[in-house]
């Protein structure tokens, strides 16, 4: 199963671990933009690489020089996904 990681506030690396229901319902992207905070690049990877020793999790780093993308929030995504949607159901661009 894949994780979202990003660089946090403090330096270390957040890991975002989607629930089996949210995977069944939206894309790992999706799921990326809306919950990766606002401007933060983020980067989708595999179990596998992460390392499975948490001892020193706090010094973990992650090159982010090629993001697969950047969070645009909750409140952003949502409101981009509400924008959307009304567009679609008048016929018109968002």
């Amino acid at each position: 199963m894949n994780r979202i990681i990003y660089q946090n506030d403090d330096g270390g690396v957040s890991i975002i671990v989607p629930s089996p229901s949210a995977v069944a319902t939206m894309t790992i992207e999706d799921l990326a933009l809306k919950d990766v905070p606002a401007g933060k690049p983020f980067k989708i990877v595999t179990t596998e690489d992460i390392p499975s020793d948490r001892t020193f999790r706090n010094a973990w780093e992650a090159d982010m020089s090629s993001p697969d993308g950047t969070g645009m929030g909750h409140d952003a995504w949502f409101a981009a996904k509400a924008a959307a949607e009304a567009a679609q159901n008048t016929g018109e661009e968002p």
